[in-house]
């Protein structure tokens, strides 16, 4: 019996985040650039690159608790926006999960409003917008409102949107203390992507009003250039259950993959991120021993699993003209671990696990 399809969240990019948010409102929201936020009690990650040893830029950051946790939990993605790096791949990205006790979070909230003299209404402005307490059911497992409701991304004409975005020039900013063992570069200015919230819709209704004209078009101009039989691929990519098992998909060039991944994507061109914990992630190749050799958390020892991953959409957010600052990639896969542990008291990030695929044909995304 085929296993039952984990739901998966797509997130889209929405408005920029304003000014230098704080608080829950800052942490408690998912978002793309900027800088990291960080959880009360624990450290904001500042990684650098092990290459060229400079500090990596925040890509995503991921408000993620799991249902049934006590635990808050955030993910931040960096990656090294230097083009001699892009070479490095998995050495010039990180993935970190920080994670803290709501109950700690809100003595935290207690002890500032009495420093500070704030009220509640200044402590979460804005939070109810961005996904901080109760705003919808989650799917089952996991609790994602990494924004706002997916009934606003309707109205919204996201292509348009896209052509807008840009990079923010770097700006020196007054970083928290380095988490232990992390390392910082010596220069005081952090390599920052011009940051916009993320907003959350269902895959399953997403489709229902997004156009695949566009994604037709370009495995047209594919099939056309590269001699292949788009038929037929397509015909044995739809007649497969979602138990498939990828070593099965393996043709020549990799096409069948490739075209899998175009079909599923074609309902909502301008995703950005995929999420399903636990679920099965979109290769964009034919995946290698590193997916099924994955290692083990470092602090447990429990195996980790599928989380998230990067879309080629977001490509084309994360670059600049005039600083040569960019990212390139296909689609990056993020494990992280399955108990989601966090060791008492602890006040550091730790560190996950990434995977990442390259663009078989970058021409396709642009």
């Amino acid at each position: 019996m085929a296993a039952v399809r984990k739901p998966v969240l797509l997130g889209l990019r929405d408005t920029a985040v304003p000014g230098c948010p704080t608080g829950l409102g800052a942490w408690t929201a998912s978002k793309l650039g900027g800088v990291p936020d960080a959880l009360p009690a624990v450290a904001a990650p500042r990684p650098v690159c092990e290459l060229c040893r400079q500090p990596l830029a925040l890509v995503v950051q991921v408000y993620c608790p799991l249902e049934g946790s006590p635990f808050h939990r955030l993910l931040h993605v960096f990656a090294c926006p230097r083009p001699g790096c892009a070479s490095g791949r998995a050495r010039s990205w990180k993935v970190f999960r920080s994670q803290c006790l709501q109950m700690r979070e809100k003595e935290t909230q207690d002890a500032q409003k009495q420093e500070d003299g704030l009220t509640a209404e200044d402590w979460c402005e804005g939070a109810d917008d961005w996904g901080s307490d109760g705003e919808e059911v989650p799917p089952p497992q996991v609790i994602s409102d990494f924004g706002n409701d997916s009934s606003s991304a309707e109205d919204r004409d996201w292509p348009a949107q896209l052509q807008d975005l840009r990079l923010q020039d770097t700006v020196p900013d007054a970083a928290p203390p380095v988490p232990p063992g992390e390392g910082m570069a010596l220069p005081s200015v952090l390599p920052q992507f011009r940051p916009y919230y993320i907003c959350v819709v269902e895959e399953d209704d997403y489709g229902d009003f997004v156009s695949l004209d566009h994604a037709q078009s370009l495995l047209r101009e594919y099939q056309q250039r590269e001699g292949t039989d788009m038929e037929q691929l397509l015909c044995q990519s739809l007649s497969s259950d979602g138990d498939e098992k990828y070593e099965k998909t393996i043709i020549k060039s990799g096409d069948k993959m490739f075209y899998k991944f175009m079909k599923r994507i074609a309902a909502c061109q301008e995703q950005i991120l995929r999420y399903s914990w636990s679920g099965e992630p979109l290769f964009l190749t034919c995946p290698t021993s590193e997916v099924t050799e994955l290692p083990a958390c470092s602090h447990c020892g429990i195996r980790r699993i599928f989380e998230f991953q990067l879309m080629p959409a977001l490509v084309s957010i994360l670059r600049s003209a005039n600083l040569g600052l960019s990212v390139e990639f296909g689609t990056i896969l993020i494990y992280t671990c399955e108990k989601s542990c966090w060791p008492q008291n602890h006040q550091t990030p730790v560190e996950e696990f990434c995977i990442i695929q390259e663009d078989p044909d970058e021409l396709l995304f642009k």
